[in-house]
């Protein structure tokens, strides 16, 4: 049974497998940080106060879990089956910077990277074996991605509209963007951060896009 406990100990375990506090979590989902503090957890008078489908979906989607894995952590599970089924030996994958991910040499047509010579970071064995990592840079994506974090990408994912994404254009530029909107012609891409316009793209311009994951602080 899905208890008002139970629920809001699964956030928690959500962010502490992510290695981010309820407010980190909440954030990174592009929520208010206090979202998820202790004292919003009960109304003044002690009733208890759940948090919203909405709210729990965001922080599943942004921390590429599923529905299923965070209904484990519900009923106290601290792994989902699918993820011990698959094993839980740590693999290294490529850690490139936005800017360095533009330059010739790094990526296939296809946006898998290729050749040597990057710094890696260390991530979970069940993730497919095409992620990469990117370091964010600049403002565009906040507060969602901020100068400095680390996004967890994978080209053979599958891309919808709305999804979060890293695009390259045929000039050489990398960057973290939203997919608003792509038809046999265009590519239309946003920003989180209202200070930055939405750009759009000849299809032809566009190298590759690959879907973002999750990402960490």
């Amino acid at each position: 049974m899905f208890s008002h406990d139970r629920i809001w100990a699964a956030i928690d375990a959500l962010a502490s497998r992510h290695k981010m506090s309820p407010s980190g979590l909440a954030r990174r989902a592009g929520l208010d940080p206090t979202t998820f503090n202790k004292s919003k957890r009960q109304s003044h008078d002690g009733r208890p106060r759940w948090p919203s489908t909405e709210s729990i979906a965001k922080i599943i989607d942004a921390t590429g879990s599923t529905f299923d894995e965070f209904a484990s952590l519900i009923k106290g599970e601290s792994r989902a089956p699918e993820m011990v089924s698959r094993g839980d030996r740590a693999v290294s994958v490529p850690l490139l910077g936005l800017a360095q991910a533009g330059g010739g040499g790094f990526f296939d047509d296809a946006g898998f990277p290729v050749g040597h010579g990057w710094d890696e970071i260390t991530l979970p064995g069940h993730l497919d074996e095409s992620v990469y990592a990117l370091e964010v840079t600049g403002q565009s994506m906040e507060p969602l991605y901020r100068d400095g974090d680390t996004i967890i990408v994978s080209p053979s994912a599958s891309v919808r509209r709305g999804d979060r994404v890293v695009v390259r254009t045929a000039e050489g530029e990398v960057m973290a963007k939203i997919l608003q909107r792509r038809t046999a012609r265009t590519v239309e891409l946003g920003s989180v951060n209202p200070d930055f316009p939405t750009r759009q793209f000849a299809v032809q311009d566009i190298d590759w896009m690959a879907r973002i994951l999750w990402a960490s602080q």
